[in-house]
């Protein structure tokens, strides 16, 4: 069984930081139900846990980990590498997937396009959703939080293992992908319970605070409206952008 190198420390301490993952091409998950749903979904570099948690979960590090890669550490050891409040028992790091952008595979699907979605909790829950509803393709700006952070991957809760994120100039990734209905949410737009919703296309998430841009707006083809209850009633000013993704494919699926 390898060691824990003052050198992997100080590695894995780093993947909370954007710079250090591009660096390494490397990210983290965190915790016993994190490392389970990711296992074999991507190219473990090390399994970092107690002697307990190896012990009870032999099976599955049989199954993943080969030759040296469990590193036995101490809860003190988690503690220090961890980006979590409460350590968890167990640490996965992994190789970042390299994903190709091919805009023919997206035709016969509904996916997502996230327009700087910038909290990663957001993104995370979004993710969640978008497997819960049989989207696995999510397409995203530049300026979108990065789907490999701790935040993120904790909060997909082993989605990120199911959907694939594409990251890139995100008018011109709609536009390549062609696809005839374009769908974004907007105050102007058709009451989303009234509309012809098709069973593929794009649907576009804008911003947290500032919606959908001017740039992506010019892709959109239909304008959806999720209206507050009732109509014309004060209300808060927007939808969280996770809410507002849950409603929309809840719609699309006929939920």
């Amino acid at each position: 069984m390898a060691e824990l190198t003052k050198n992997i420390y100080r590695t894995v301490r780093s993947l909370d930081e954007r710079k250090t993952r591009r660096k390494e091409c490397a990210f983290k998950a965190e915790g016993t139900k994190c490392v389970l749903d990711t296992l074999g979904h991507f190219t473990l570099r090390n399994l970092f846990a107690t002697h307990e948690w190896l012990e009870m979960h032999e099976q599955s590090v049989r199954k993943h980990c080969h030759g040296d890669e469990p590193i036995k550490v101490t809860r003190n050891d988690l503690s220090r590498m961890s980006s979590l409040s409460t350590p968890a028992d167990v640490i996965a790091v992994y190789d970042i997937p390299e994903l190709k952008f091919d805009p023919q595979s997206f035709s016969d699907n509904l996916i997502l396009a996230l327009d700087t979605i910038q909290d990663p909790g957001n993104l995370g829950t979004i993710i969640r959703v978008a497997d819960w509803f049989g989207v696995h393709d999510i397409l995203c700006s530049q300026e979108t939080a990065d789907c490999f952070s701790p935040k993120v991957i904790q909060s997909t809760m082993g989605s990120i293992s199911r959907v694939k994120l594409y990251y890139g100039c995100l008018p011109e990734m709609i536009r390549a992908v062609g696809a005839k209905n374009v769908y974004g949410t907007f105050l102007d737009g058709e009451n989303i319970s009234n509309a012809t919703l098709a069973d593929k296309g794009i649907i576009v998430i804008g911003n947290e605070g500032k919606g959908i841009s001017a740039e992506v707006e010019a892709t959109v083809s239909e304008h959806l409206l999720i209206p507050s209850y009732p109509e014309g009633q004060e209300t808060g000013e927007s939808l969280n952008a996770a809410i507002a993704t849950a409603i929309t494919l809840a719609k699309f699926r006929g939920v």
